[in-house]
């Protein structure tokens, strides 16, 4: 009994092939069209035993197949900007090139230039809430990786969870005094109101888990200073759970743009050029289209272009 089907195509054509009989009578007895036999034995003449193998029916071309012309583009700009499908297919719509966001998706997989994680992240779901803008702005701090001179500079961030729309500034320290004056800087020349604030439980922000044990007196607490000047400007301030960044996720992606876009691509001599390159940087972000935004900026969304 034949074990494959090479073997099975080369059973019912050897006796063709050793002229026993031919193929008008092979297809009396066998299951097989004359077509099929007549496209073995050409495969087998051509290209041996080897040539009996099962080929693929997938066509080899697609009248709607996308041009190489706009592959070549989309390839262009995934390399140049590194941007999401999305993002790429708004730059195409600019240039009067309409293709959807699920077929840019597909060539840049199949080109390789897809992000690849070492294991699978575990998504956990959020309730999410339609916020206004200022009603709630996340803050952080990221160190800056590159240090000019051999200092240790910080990035202080905050992003307005409705319209993404971002203030940044670079300080020598992480200290309370610094996170007051950021404060204060961000109320001045936010184009919204800011109602509320979330940051996570570094000492700069709250004395919940530091001051609280250290204090001399448990039932009156002195505030921390940060919250003092909160409740000074009539800011309410929120704390994330401990051990729980992506309660400030947004702030948290876009300190990962910063790496990706900002810090791995340019280098600093000074503090002075830091601060005025990350100004140029922050201008250039709250002009850039975003996702959740459908395609909006910042700036857009808050009406400021």
């Amino acid at each position: 009994m034949p074990k494959s089907t090479k073997e099975e195509k080369y059973r019912w054509i050897k006796p063709i092939l050793d002229q026993e009989i031919s193929i008008k009578q092979m297809t009396k007895v066998c299951p097989f069209s004359e077509r099929s036999l007549k496209y073995w034995l050409a495969s087998f003449r051509e290209f041996g035993f080897d040539g009996l193998e099962n080929k693929s029916k997938r066509p080899k071309t697609n009248p709607n197949e996308t041009s190489i012309r706009i592959k070549e583009r989309i390839i262009e700009l995934r390399k140049d900007k590194n941007q999401c499908a999305k993002k790429i297919s708004w730059d195409l719509e600019e240039e009067g090139i309409n293709i959807h966001f699920q077929t840019i998706q597909k060539i840049i997989k199949t080109e390789g230039l897809t992000r690849k994680y070492r294991s699978r992240k575990i998504k956990t779901n959020y309730l999410k809430k339609q916020w206004l803008p200022g009603e709630m702005v996340e803050i952080d701090i990221k160190w800056v990786p590159d240090r000019p001179k051999g200092d240790r500079l910080y990035q202080f961030t905050a992003i307005d969870s409705a319209s993404r729309w971002r203030y940044l500034k670079a300080y020598p320290f992480q200290s309370n005094t610094f996170a007051v004056k950021f404060l204060k800087e961000l109320v001045s020349i936010a184009p919204f109101m800011i109602q509320s604030i979330k940051t996570d439980n570094g000492s700069c922000f709250t004395n919940r888990y530091l001051g609280h044990a250290m204090s001399k007196d448990p039932l009156n607490i002195r505030l921390h200073y940060f919250d003092v000047s909160c409740n000074n400007l009539n800011i309410t301030h929120y704390l994330i759970d401990p051990g729980k960044p992506a309660q400030n996720g947004k702030v948290e992606r876009s300190h990962r743009t910063d790496q990706e876009k900002f810090y791995d691509q340019l280098r600093f001599k000074s503090f002075e050029e830091l601060q005025y390159k990350l100004k140029l940087w922050n201008m250039y972000y709250n002009n850039t289209k975003h996702c959740a935004l459908d395609g909006k900026t910042p700036n857009q969304v808050l009406g400021l272009s």
